[in-house]
């Protein structure tokens, strides 16, 4: 385990959370000191539930450790059952209760409850949060769908009826998991294709036995549900999805994945009556990464990092529907590392596997990106580092938890993905056509901005006209390395630098100075700045 000021997982029974706040009828004892509580906060603060989370916890304290803690959890797990009431029961200890050795799973036992309790074993110091969600989901699914469920030889549905299927990975606390399960409901519905049961986000554990009689599953999430689909194919013979509809073309080969998995024929072209319907396209994407607009995006340098589902299909959607250039991918879901090394392969960039945001950070600085899709962290690292970011995959924060439908799945998703990874660069574009207007008589400095009326300025970006940069030396050792070195950027090639888009400024300044550097150069003239761009641009 590691201390650090910003993780990207929590301990594994944050995972058992989740699964457990997304469910109908289901309630979580956790053995776990007073400070291990603060979970709650990440469901009713930032996903904004208006409930709490079905968990309680046993809160023993220092001095309980003198005395029976094994007798505190199971009062409490009697406690909690006669108080809720639940279809079933989930048992664990967290990553500090772990080291005392209490066996909840032993003590539920013996508490003989008259409901199914499933205990969990998540070894807080080797797993995060992500495999702990999945471990839960997976025995859940095996307790509740195995000796209740159907059997694996069940009959075949009649041929006169729609097919099914269950959709097996949304949780609570997901990136725009609810969204995307109406998306993908809706999108099934219009295939042929009835949803018989989502699971874990809504579902009862009467839900959970029902599992087994759906057609085949549909896995929008793999690090959630990838488990408990392998077991639901060996127990009932149910195939599964391996394409996740995130973008407009992965969304069509989704399309055609269920479609094959239900036995459905190919659709017919459409007739007269529908060829106005028809023509209207699925998803506006592809027209506007096409349209005379957009060409300003073709070969932008972007930069993925986030967990290996939603990295894997931005990587995909960023190169062939945007045009992007990708210049970095990786991920910290270290049990999908091998996926992300073959598609960085693919890509011919360098994989970054790590749960260390600071190595995530100097990675990114290293490729100098003019976009980068990543988590919450990453946004920050990008605004330090003066780069245009979208927020694609969890951690998130509660700006992520929009009112609004926003999916990132299906091809309502796709048109999502395309406003808010293209606003960041948009607005870039209208800070330099500020720039180059600046000294227009309606676009001058003092000038009130039309769109504010009569309010105040808005403060202008600090000028650093004539200052000096302090930057350390790189390259060979020089005398007198280890103190930093002043550049004095003269005011001509201040004014010429602010020329350069917004977008891209901040990397331009840091060639110029590495190239100032490397050159003994104590002043930084137009000429060394146009000098430095003749340089990188060979």
């Amino acid at each position: 385990m590691q201390l650090t000021v910003w993780t990207y997982e929590g301990p594994p029974h944050v995972g058992a959370m989740r699964v457990a706040t997304a469910m109908e009828g289901v309630h979580y004892v956790l053995h776990a000191p007073q400070g291990d509580t603060y979970a709650d906060l990440l469901f009713t603060m930032i996903e904004r539930r208006d409930k709490r989370p079905p968990v309680t916890y046993t809160t023993f304290e220092a001095r309980d450790l003198g005395t029976d803690t094994a007798a505190l959890f199971q009062r409490t797990l009697i406690s909690a059952y006669e108080r809720f009431q639940p279809q079933a029961m989930l048992v664990g200890a967290s990553c500090t209760a772990e080291l005392i050795q209490d066996d909840p799973a032993g003590l539920a036992k013996a508490a003989g409850l008259p409901v199914p309790v499933i205990p969990l074993e998540l070894p807080s110091y080797q797993r995060k949060e992500n495999w702990g969600a999945a471990e839960t989901f997976y025995q859940i699914v095996r307790t509740l769908a195995g000796p209740q469920g159907p059997t694996a030889d069940r009959q075949r549905r009649d041929s006169a009826c729609r097919p099914t299927c269950n959709i097996l990975g949304p949780t609570a606390l997901g990136f725009r998991h609810r969204d995307d399960v109406a998306e993908i409901t809706r999108l099934l519905g219009e295939t042929g294709i009835d949803v018989a049961v989502v699971a874990p986000l809504g579902a009862s554990p009467q839900d959970i036995a029902r599992l087994g009689e759906a057609d085949f599953n549909v896995v929008l999430y793999p690090e959630i549900a990838g488990v408990a689909a392998k077991w639901l194919k060996r127990t009932f013979d149910q195939e599964f999805t391996t394409v996740v509809p995130i973008g407009h073309g992965a969304t069509r080969d989704f399309v055609a994945e269920v479609r094959s998995l239900a036995g459905l024929a190919e659709p017919q072209p459409a007739g007269a009556a529908d060829a106005g319907r028809a023509a209207r396209p699925a998803s506006n994407l592809p027209w506007f990464s096409r349209s005379v607009d957009s060409n300003y995006l073709t070969g932008k340098r972007v930069f993925v990092f986030g967990d290996a589902t939603h990295a894997l299909a931005a990587a995909r959607v960023a190169t062939e529907e945007f045009g992007f250039t990708l210049c970095g991918l990786g991920t910290y879901s270290r049990e999908f590392a091998r996926d992300i090394r073959a598609a960085a392969e693919r890509y011919g960039v360098e994989p970054l596997i790590s749960d260390d945001y600071l190595d995530v950070e100097q990675a990114i600085a290293a490729a100098q990106p003019e976009l980068v899709l990543g988590t919450q962290m990453e946004r920050h690292i990008a605004k330090r580092l003066g780069v245009a970011c979208a927020v694609i995959s969890a951690p998130v924060h509660v700006q992520d938890y929009p009112a609004r439908y926003s999916p990132q799945m299906g091809f309502e998703g796709a048109n999502v993905l395309w406003d808010s990874w293209v606003h960041p660069l948009v607005m870039g574009l209208e800070e330099h056509l500020l720039g180059m207007f600046r000294d227009d008589f309606e676009f001058h400095d003092a000038a009130k901005p039309s769109h504010l009326g009569s309010g105040a300025r808005v403060a202008a970006e600090p000028a650093t006209v004539g200052a000096a940069a302090q930057v350390p030396p790189s390259g060979p050792a020089q005398p007198g390395d280890g103190e930093l070195i002043s550049l004095d950027w003269l005011t001509e090639a201040e004014a010429e630098l602010r020329k350069i888009p917004f977008f891209v400024r901040g990397k331009a300044r840091r060639n110029t100075e590495k190239f100032a550097l490397e050159r003994g150069l104590s002043e930084i003239t137009v000429e060394t700045l146009y000098d430095a761009k003749a340089h990188y641009s060979r």
